[in-house]
């Protein structure tokens, strides 16, 4: 048996020290908290693309729906057979006829509190789930509206009325 420094090296076991285990613990901790957030902001990015592209969709349907039946629009998203459809969040999507609603106390306001929109409401109240007609409240910031009668569609923090 050869020694080295008088120690036997047939009795020593490749391993890892607990300094080299923690080392490596601290390393995929510091990943983690750099991957987690990002991927949770990813995700919520998607979802916001989703709610989008659903209110762009059912715009289309709402306004087919005005055309085949003489300029009249719907009174719920049930007469266009997405009463029960749900925005990413789970939550259904909001809609409002603005053409027979009387007043605009219901309707989706600037920050100069004008409607929104003159025909119609349909907007995704976010991630939080809370919303008001104002669109600069803070607890609507996150809502995915549609404005200008449908020229825009987006988040309502990146709204300007």
């Amino acid at each position: 048996m050869r020694t080295r420094h008088g120690v036997s090296t047939l009795g020593r076991k490749a391993g890892w020290t607990l300094v080299e285990l923690l080392l490596i613990l601290a390393v995929v901790g510091v990943l983690a908290a750099i991957a987690v957030p990002t991927y949770n902001n990813y995700r919520e990015r998607i979802k916001r693309s989703t709610a989008i592209l659903d209110i762009r969709a059912l715009q289309t349907i709402i306004k087919d729906y005005a055309a085949d039946n003489g300029g009249a629009f719907p009174m719920s998203l049930a007469d266009v057979g997405n009463g029960g459809k749900l925005d990413p969040w789970g939550r259904p999507y909001q809609y409002l006829n603005l053409t027979t609603s009387h007043g605009h106390g219901g309707a989706r306001k600037d920050r100069r509190l004008n409607p929104i929109n003159s025909d119609f409401d349909l907007y995704s109240m976010g991630k939080d789930g809370a919303t008001r007609t104002q669109l600069t409240n803070r607890v609507s910031l996150d809502d995915i509206v549609r404005a200008r009668d449908g020229s825009f569609v987006g988040l309502a923090s990146e709204f300007s009325g």
